[in-house]
């Protein structure tokens, strides 16, 4: 355990960030320091998928060494001393870096010459014997060149320290610090020496997750990856220079990723390339879309490997980038060089600068994984099939098996994978999208946000949300989730509410006037904090649904419908309490669960977890007879029916009483559930404002329009309400779009060059539409 007090991101600022900072420091005067005062070891890997290689114990809970800022380079990262050393010391640091050379050298005739890129050339051409000799054709040889030159990507050990120098440079001016655990690096090089190539997933974020990635690598003296960056890049000098500092880009002419794997050759050669680049030893860099499942694939190809012998094992680490403020024009993935020259304008304003953390978790084998069978997908049922009776004829057979999620990786990518790779690859990419999001701490910055979105959303005082904020440190330490801060309260608060300020509403409360703070009522400010708030949706995400559940029975006893005022002196029965749990818990993007975790196991965690947040407690049944009084009221002990021991079963022993809770009576215990149920509001309300929507759409409609056309009429509606904005993000549209779809909402047309979607004639009628619709707002409490 690490205290917190080493961790040198402690921030004092200079100045007061608020023009209320004096009277805010004489308001925190009683307000003791953080009472979390150690940190849990977070980044083991699963012990049910990999209990050998959490049994090396490569992370290991030794005295903490520390954490590091990667831009603070000074001559003690030296080997020399002096006047001079002092001002070149970021340089002479960089040099004296290790850099693993990886040329090219024959590669490209490797991959060419492989069966896998053969018989692909064999099927482009056509099945005709005479056309599969005629591969020197342009026709052929143009479509398969433009795919060889990205096996040409090395990297230049002189370039990659120039970049790195300048990278330096531009991280000291775009972050405050840049933080990383040594505990964490002292495990990667550890697993280096196991002699297995390491392959980095993260869940992307923005456009420089895999820069931090490389850059922390590389002034740690460990290899830096070939990065895999899903970005067409049109300038060639830009390419050029990428693709030497070890970065594969899409081909020249696609669009984006999934064009680019609807070539026929592109799959056969990528993969061919994944397995050349990990038999010459090299480390990969792999990032997962966490809404679509974009970049699964290449774990695909990264198993392939492994499966045609190419190596022996990978190591996966899971890596967690969490920003305090991410950047503004580095948010998206597709990012280019404009998006850079303004954000570099904004820093020479003086822009507020955040933190970012970097966690490396513990690698683990990725053969042990896959061979171990305890991380599965197959045999899951579509979402219809699980809720669609539940919702339209109240019947619970079927809520009880797994949700299918195939969609992550459609049949259209990489077609030669069999159903058992498949599914196993699906398991894989779930698995490191919950990996990598648990990973990941919990900033200053998420924090503040999640108190005045989902507890203060009408203002707060100040001194009111600093107790609130060692309340919440306390719950996610609770919870084996490390914070990326350290330091004093008084600095934490100035801090995170300087970075916020722009989305923030401040004002002085008479007569003493102490700062009172409330969000923005504008859109983009609510989206903005809301983006913050979703770690801790995935923190919280058990007793958030447990909340929902305890909800949505709430509404039905006092028979309010999902609002109004509900009543809480109530009997709750564990069994109803965790199929509500169940039936929500279907309703969750994925990465909220693992998939070595069974949905009805999830389930009955959640209502633990109730228990164990003190929301409810177990209800005790009084009974005629007290349960230690084994001697009935007429002296005789019976056992069973029959006296008889061999023709007693179990079936003569009563059944057990199924338990049963109620919610605490502590005042606080409403406003901690009604905290808990608005984390998963939001995406609720999104549900329902969707389905209000649908006869809006022409039909059919394609699916790119019908997310547009969706995501106009969420913020429509958001405007309408005048409030709840963060409900209609493009992100929450897009999980709006797939759910619908796996509950048969809207049916998908493949059998033209573009999907279509029409609105199922089921859902035409409004009897089934405001079934459904009430199934979504049973969940929310308002």
């Amino acid at each position: 355990m690490d205290p917190v007090s080493e961790n040198p991101s402690s921030f004092q600022p200079k100045r007061p960030a608020l023009s209320w900072g004096v009277k805010i420091k004489r308001k925190l005067k009683s307000v003791a320091p953080f009472l979390g005062r150690f940190r849990p070891l977070v980044g083991q890997c699963c012990h049910q998928c990999t209990p050998e290689s959490l049994g090396l114990k490569l992370l290991r809970n030794t005295p903490p060494l520390g954490f590091q800022n990667l831009t603070c380079v000074n001559e003690t990262h030296t080997g020399y001393r002096g006047w001079l050393v002092r001002r070149v010391c970021c340089l002479l640091f960089v040099w004296g870096c290790e850099v693993h050379p990886s040329p090219a050298g024959d590669r490209r005739h490797r991959v060419h010459g492989s069966e896998r890129v053969r018989q692909a050339l064999v099927t482009a051409c056509s099945p005709d014997e005479t056309k599969a000799m005629e591969l020197v054709t342009p026709e052929v040889r143009s479509p398969l060149d433009r795919l060889l030159v990205l096996t040409q990507t090395f990297i230049s050990p002189c370039l990659l320290r120039l970049v790195s120098w300048m990278l330096l440079k531009v991280f000291s001016l775009m972050f405050c610090s840049v933080q990383i655990n040594l505990n964490q690096l002292a495990a990667l090089h550890r697993a280096t020496q196991l002699k297995s190539p390491l392959v980095y997933v993260c869940v992307r974020q923005s456009s420089i997750d895999h820069i931090l990635i490389c850059l922390s690598l590389f002034c740690h003296n460990l290899r830096v990856p070939y990065t895999i960056y899903p970005a067409h890049v049109r300038q060639n000098w830009l390419r050029s220079i990428l693709q030497r500092l070890g970065v594969v880009l899409l081909p020249e002419g696609s669009g984006s990723e999934r064009d680019a794997e609807m070539d026929s050759l592109y799959s056969p050669v990528m993969t061919s390339f994944v397995g050349e680049l990990l038999r010459e030893g090299v480390a990969l860099s792999v990032g997962i879309c966490a809404s679509g499942g974009h970049g699964g694939q290449w774990l695909a190809r990264v198993h392939q490997a492994i499966s045609d012998g190419l190596v022996a094992d990978v190591s996966v680490v899971p890596v967690g980038i969490s920003y305090d403020c991410l950047p503004r024009y580095f948010s998206h993935p597709q990012a280019g060089v404009m998006s850079a020259l303004r954000f570099a304008v904004s820093l020479l304003k003086g822009d507020h600068r955040g933190s970012v953390r970097i966690h490396f978790a513990q690698a683990f084998s990725l053969k042990e994984m896959c061979e171990s069978g305890k991380c599965r997908v197959d045999g899951g049922r579509p979402l219809q099939d699980l809720l669609l009776t539940t919702i339209l004829h109240d019947r619970m057979d079927s809520i009880f098996s797994q949700k299918d999620v195939s969609w992550l990786l459609p049949l259209a990518v990489m077609p030669e994978l069999s159903p058992a790779d498949r599914q196993q690859t699906i398991a894989l990419t779930l698995h490191l999208m919950f990996s990598s999001t648990a990973s990941m701490a919990v900033m200053s910055t998420s924090l503040v946000c999640c108190l005045l979105l989902h507890k203060h959303r009408k203002g707060v005082r100040v001194s009111v949300l600093c107790r609130d904020i060692c309340w919440l440190l306390e719950e996610v330490l609770f919870r084996n989730t490390d914070v990326g801060y350290g330091g004093s309260l008084v600095g934490l608060v100035h801090h995170a509410l300087s970075l916020l300020r722009p989305y923030l509403l401040l004002a002085a409360a008479p007569p003493t006037g102490e700062p009172i703070i409330a969000p923005r009522p504008d859109p983009d400010s609510l989206l903005i904090l809301s983006q913050h708030c979703d770690l801790l949706t995935h923190v919280f995400i058990h007793e958030a649904v447990g909340a929902c559940a305890v909800s949505a029975m709430l509404s039905e006893v006092v028979g309010c419908g999902g609002g109004g005022d509900l009543e809480f002196d109530v009997v709750l029965g564990q069994e109803e309490l965790t199929e509500k749990s169940l039936q929500l818990t279907h309703l969750l993007s994925p990465g909220f669960i693992p998939p070595c975790q069974t949905a009805h196991g999830f389930a009955l965690d959640v209502v633990d977890s109730m228990v164990r947040c003190g929301v409810l407690v177990m209800e005790e049944v009084q009974k005629d007879t007290p349960v230690c009084d084994f001697m009935k009221k007429q002296g005789v002990l019976s056992w069973a029916v029959s006296d008889n021991p061999d023709q007693s079963s179990d079936s003569d022993c009563e059944e057990p009483d199924a338990r049963s809770y109620k919610l605490s009576q502590p005042s606080q215990c409403p406003e901690l559930l009604f905290f808990l149920c608005s984390l998963l509001s939001v995406r609720l309300r999104a549900l329902c404002w969707a389905l209000e929507s649908l006869h809006y759409l022409p039909s059919p409609i394609t699916e790119r329009d019908c997310l547009s056309q969706l995501h106009a009429h969420l913020k429509n509606r958001a405007q309408l309400d005048k409030a709840h904005y963060e409900s209609s993000s493009i992100d929450l549209v897009r999980m709006v779009l797939r759910t619908f779809i796996d509950l048969g909402v809207l049916i998908e047309d493949r059998q033209r060059e573009d999907v279509y979607l029409d609105v199922s004639p089921l859902f035409f009628q409004c009897t089934y539409k405001e079934k459904l619709l009430q199934f979504f707002k049973q969940f929310m409490y308002n």
